[in-house]
This record gives C-alpha cells, sequence and structure tokens, in this order.
C-alpha cells in the first residue's frame, strides 16, 4: 500500500511538472504580444462500426467479465490467475491512444499509465482484497508497437489481423467477490 502510494505520488509530480507553463521572453519596443494559445479539447473516442469479425464461440461476453470489451476487439485466450481469477486476453488493431481514451470514457475512470515503454495503461476498478485475489480487477491496456515491434502475434493461424498494435487484459473480480465501486 506504501508502495503504491509513493508510485502515485511520483506519476502525480511527473504529470505537474509537465503541465507547467513555459516562460515566455520578454515583448520588445515595436512588437505586439502574441495572445496565448490554448491546445483544441481532445476529441471524444469514437467507437468504430462492428467490425465483420467471426465471433468466437468461446470468448467471453461483458456480462460475463463485468467490463465492455472494445468492439473491434478478438478475444485471445484467458487463462488461470489463481485464487479463482482468471484474465481474459483481447487483440486490438486500433491505437493505444484510442483504446485508452474509450476505457476512460467507459469504466469513468482516469486510471494510470504504468509504463513508458511499453506504453502501459492500467485501470483498477473494485477493491483489491489479497486475501481472496491474485490481480485487483480491471482492465490493462499495452501497447506492442513500441520500440520498433511490430505488434503481438496472432495465435490463430490465418487469421487477420496477423499482428495486434494493441493488447487489452481484463481482469474480473472472483465470482464470489463483489465488485463494489
Amino acid at each position: 500500500m506504501l508502495r503504491e502510494a509513493i508510485l502515485m505520488t511520483a506519476i502525480v509530480g511527473l504529470a505537474s511538472s509537465g503541465l507547467a507553463q513555459t516562460p515566455q521572453p520578454f515583448p520588445r519596443p515595436g512588437t505586439q504580444p502574441a495572445a496565448p494559445t490554448r491546445p483544441a479539447p481532445p476529441a471524444p473516442p469514437v467507437v468504430p462500426a462492428q467490425a465483420a469479425v467471426q465471433a468466437d464461440p468461446n470468448s467471453p461476453t461483458e456480462v460475463t467479465l463485468g467490463f465492455p470489451i472494445y468492439p473491434t476487439a478478438q478475444f485471445i485466450a484467458s487463462y488461470d490467475a489463481g485464487r479463482g481469477q482468471r484474465y481474459y486476453i483481447f487483440g486490438a488493431t486500433v491505437a493505444f491512444a484510442d483504446l485508452v481514451a474509450y476505457y476512460r470514457a467507459q469504466l469513468k475512470e482516469k486510471g494510470n499509465q504504468v509504463f513508458d515503454v511499453p506504453l502501459t495503461h492500467m485501470f483498477e476498478v473494485g477493491r483489491f482484497r489479497e486475501e481472496s485475489m491474485a490481480f485487483p480487477p480491471g482492465v490493462t491496456i499495452k501497447d506492442w508497437t513500441g520500440g520498433g515491434s511490430q505488434g503481438y502475434p496472432n495465435p490463430k493461424p490465418d487469421a487477420q489481423p496477423a499482428r495486434f498494435p494493441s493488447i487489452i487484459m481484463i481482469v474480473p473480480a472472483p465470482p464470489a467477490a463483489t465488485n463494489p465501486r
């Protein structure tokens, strides 16, 4: 818990220093000071129309996971995380930033960028109970194109796309645990 608080303090400190205003030079005689420009507000996340991807009959649904699934994401696999939990891996062909914006809007959570290389953003939703959970419930997004990588290889033979630029990992709460928000 202390480590998480220190990490959060460091992240907030770095973010606030990056938002500081850049000092401007003094105006010279005979020149008009330029009006400060404001960056355009970010566009709301655009969810593309459902792609014509064959649905995997074994893929989990939003109802079974308790989390939204990006509309064009393809189910790759699920793994036993221990303590009655599973985590579910989905491949996405959209950019990392678009996925982060989508999940921010859907989960109504800011989340945290936990790694710069490769870019990794986590949304921890719900309460982590160490005695009954292996992972905190939430969504993790990872950019697989960083460092010159071509993306995460699609494990399904001859499937399209051959590689996914981004991966989504969803960890629901174990069935016995409640997920209070």
